[in-house]
């Protein structure tokens, strides 16, 4: 700026003038002495006077002596003005030196270089040389981003020309790190956001953890300083207050001829913070309400009347809050706060406690009392919400004043899509682990079926019917038999089942069952199949596939007769899907594909809300006690699973919007690949017999298993050499031992099947495998790569194995 001199513009009398004008006045004199004229007298004196007057005002033309150069500034006092927490200001002449910068500016890039030559990364470098290019030409310019040479730091650079000759550069740089989130909060404050909320009666102010302000509204600098324009950062904000014995707040600038307000304190921490940081080490924003707008300000009115102003700042928050009342009702809550708790349709209960389950009800209503009759405070409890009751959420608890009765704000983080993807992550985890040990289980429970089915078999071979100890050994042996369909299931279930892959199609295999189904639904359940046309070939075990379609069929019958109604209806349909459908579909689940659907739809009732995501668990049932085992639904999403399908459960809307009917989806994805010839007869014709005994090496480490294994295969004519694991029955072939098969167990101490295998091929490597076990044959096959490998599964009976082996000779001799 230009500074003008205080006394330009006037002349002062020299003493000079006064010594002139006495020699004027002598010198007229002279001449009036000498001539006596007074013609030429009085004229000499008009002259001089002429003169005189000349000269006067050529010195009154003429200043004095003033600078014409530039006062320097005094720029202490734009430091001054430029101090700000939220960001980073500098300003430069046309030589690009740095003329000033405020003390943010210097922690950020120093002082030793100016704007656009500080130290940033080489893009932001030519970006922030663009921004000086353009703000001298058009007087602004902004780089939305430019970063530290590491990286870690981010900032938004804005250039503008300033300066009553347009000679300088005002630079501000705002940080965009994830922490800084308080400063983009602090531009709004101050900016137009805040004087909206200083037109309704509210007066905001960003307020550091220490309690000095960070940014206000201009609303608020008005109020409390007298200028909207004043700059009150690095105050402390309970200064510019005062309270009164009613708890009501008042500027300490108007003092009580001012109105009334009521403080309401949000803290600015991160909901989504694991850690958690406490109400103390975060900015909070304070906002003023003006006691005549505020719920519950008039002492005379009670809370009950709720001001739409106050409704609509907090429902422009996007965190979930809501107020009680010091007797701990609802008052109001915003949208967010009812996303939170699953209550959008149905609004706000009467009080918070009736939001938790039964054990939490009495904690949160103390909680509420406490902090709406005591001191004004803040802080958080875990509870669960009655929506979602298997996992705790964080509950956020201010106590505020100045709202008339004492009050409580809660606040609650709307988590309902973290909350869904949790409960999906444990369900997968909990089937993957309950499979584990399903498996596991049928294993090893297999083993001892084999014995006990072994024995009764070797009994039988001594008693004949008619006999009083033949029925109880059929007896025994039928209900071992019982138990090895309970094994399968559970293999099926974990997935570690045999399957005998086909290419096959849906209605066929439906077919095969009709009308078995139709017994099994009755006369009095309507049952309808339909298919579509061109419908793809799948790849799966058919036998598997028909009890997958039997299981959906008995589940579906018993849901309809459940409900005290015989009648119902039973639809059971084929859709092709095609790769587009599925897109549309938007699944994250189902890959993008052809499928072949089978649906299964009945009108039991439905399926509740709670029980349909558990409907796939093992061992879970709605029926009666001694009528289920819960292995049904279990068994079809393993069969599905294994064969490679998706398998989805929903409920068909009826009248009302209420559930009319359950439906059960599968999809199946469509075989692309050549389909095998149908076989022939010479291919069905069985492999040449075995013609006399043999030489078998038998490898199990359960005593009971080989015990039944041996006599078995003693009993067929074959000579049988007995080994407990896989080192011993190397040795057995290492040190000379000639066979003409071995037969392993798979899962065995020490040495197991598969390492004997291919530790005996390289000494015998014609010799063929016959492996025992209770774990699927894919999987084995998978696990053993070795040629002349067959598989029998368990439980066998005697019969079985006998004949097993010697299709295996018979082939290997055909080989």
């Amino acid at each position: 700026m230009k500074l003008v001199p205080s006394g330009q513009g006037t002349t002062k009398v020299s003493p000079i003038w006064g010594g002139l004008g006495i020699a004027l006045l002598a010198s007229i004199g002279a001449v009036w002495f000498v001539s006596q004229l007074p013609v030429l007298t009085i004229a000499y004196a008009a002259g001089l006077a002429t003169l005189v007057v000349l000269a006067i005002a050529l010195g009154r033309s003429r200043p004095v002596a003033q600078e014409d150069e530039l006062a320097q500034p005094d720029w202490s006092v734009t430091v001054a003005a430029i101090n700000r927490d939220d960001s980073g200001v500098a300003i430069t002449d046309r030589a690009n030196r740095l003329v000033c910068a405020n003390t943010r500016y210097a922690d950020q890039f120093g002082v030793g270089k100016a704007p656009p030559n500080i130290a940033l990364d080489g893009p932001s470098h030519e970006a922030l040389t663009r921004v000086a290019r353009e703000a001298w030409r058009d007087g602004s310019s902004i780089a939305d981003r430019v970063s530290s040479p590491d990286g870690a730091r981010i900032w938004r650079a804005e250039a503008e020309r300033a300066g009553r000759g347009d000679d300088y550069l005002l630079w501000r740089f705002r940080s965009l790190e994830a922490g800084d989130a308080a400063g983009e909060l602090a531009q709004q404050v101050s900016g137009t956001f805040g004087t909206m909320l200083s037109r309704a009666g509210v007066e905001a102010a960003l307020v550091g953890a220490d309690g000095v302000i960070r940014a206000v509204a201009p609303g608020f600098a008005e109020r409390a300083s007298g200028d909207a324009n004043a700059t009150l950062a690095g105050q402390d904000y309970v200064s510019l207050l005062r309270t009164d014995e009613r708890d009501r707040i008042y500027f300490s600038r108007e003092g009580r001829r001012g109105t009334p307000h009521a403080l309401v304190h949000v803290p600015l921490n991160n909901p989504d913070d694991q850690r958690g940081a406490a109400a103390d080490e975060v900015p909070s924003l304070m906002l003023l309400v003006e006691h005549g707008i505020a719920l519950g300000a008039g002492e005379d009115t009670g809370t009950a009347n709720a001001t739409p102003q106050l409704e609509s700042l907090l429902g422009a928050l996007p965190l979930g809050l809501a107020m009680t009342d010091r007797d701990g009702r609802f008052l109001f809550g915003n949208a967010p706060f009812l996303r939170a708790i699953d209550r959008e349709e149905q609004g706000l209960p009467q009080y918070p406690s009736d939001l938790v389950v039964k054990e939490d009800k009495g904690a949160l209503a103390d909680a509420v009392r406490r902090f709406g009759k005591g001191s004004a405070n803040s802080g958080d409890m875990a509870i669960r919400l009655r929506s979602v009751p298997e996992d705790p959420v964080s509950l956020g608890l201010a106590g505020v004043r100045g709202l008339g009765d004492a009050a409580v704000l809660l606040s609650l983080a709307d988590s309902s899509e973290e909350t869904k993807l949790k409960r999906q992550v444990a369900q997968a985890t909990k089937m993957q682990a309950v499979g584990q040990l399903a498996g596991g289980v049928a294993h090893d429970f297999n083993n001892v079926l084999t014995a006990i089915i072994g024995y009764c078999d070797l009994m039988l071979l001594r008693h004949t019917p008619g006999d009083s100890d033949y029925d109880d050994i059929q007896q025994i042996r039928a209900n071992s038999n019982r138990a090895a369909s309970l094994t399968r299931q559970l293999l099926a279930f974990s997935r570690q089942q045999t399957l005998r892959p086909e290419v096959v199609q849906l209605p066929d295999v439906v077919s095969e069952v009709n009308q078995l189904l139709k017994r099994l639904v009755g006369e009095k359940i309507e049952f309808t199949v339909r298919h579509d046309r061109d419908l793809g070939p799948v790849r799966a075990d058919p036998s598997q596939l028909e009890q997958v379609i039997i299981n959906l069929a008995v589940n579906a019958r018993d849901a309809i007769q459940s409900g005290g109604n015989s009648k119902g209806r039973l639809t059971m349909a084929t859709r092709r899907v095609l790769a587009k459908d599925v897109q549309g579909m938007g699944s994250d689940i189902l890959p993008v594909g052809d499928y072949t659907a089978l649906i299964v739809q009945d009108t039991g009732g439905g399926i509740p809300d709670d029980v349909l995501p558990k409907i796939f668990e093992p061992f879970f049932t709605t029926k009666e006690q001694g009528k289920g085992t819960g292995l049904g639904l279990s068994t079809v999403y393993g069969i599905v699973k294994q064969s490679g399908g998706f398998i989805f459960a929903d409920n068909v809307a009826g009248a009302g919007g209420k559930p009319s009917g359950a439906r059960f989806t599968i999809y199946l994805p469509v075989h692309h690949g050549d389909v095998p010839a149908a076989a022939s007869k010479d291919d069905d014709a069985p492999p040449s017999e075995w013609s006399g005994g043999g030489k078998l090496l038998l490898v199990e480490d359960e005593d009971m298993v080989r015990a039944v294994a041996e006599r078995a295969l003693s009993r067929a004519g074959y000579a049988v050499t007995a080994c407990a694991d896989g080192e011993e029955g190397l040795a057995a072939i290492a040190n000379g031992g000639s066979f003409d098969l071995v037969v392993s167990d798979v899962v065995m101490p020490g040495m197991d099947g598969p390492a004997m295998a291919r530790a005996i091929r390289r000494v015998a490597p014609s010799i063929p495998f016959l492996f025992m076990s209770g774990y699927a044959e894919e999987q084995l096959r998978n696990d053993i790569d070795i040629d002349n490998m067959h598989f029998i599964p368990k439980p066998f009976s005697v019969q079985q194995i006998s004949q097993k082996v010697g299709e295996v000779l018979g082939a290997s001799q055909d080989r």
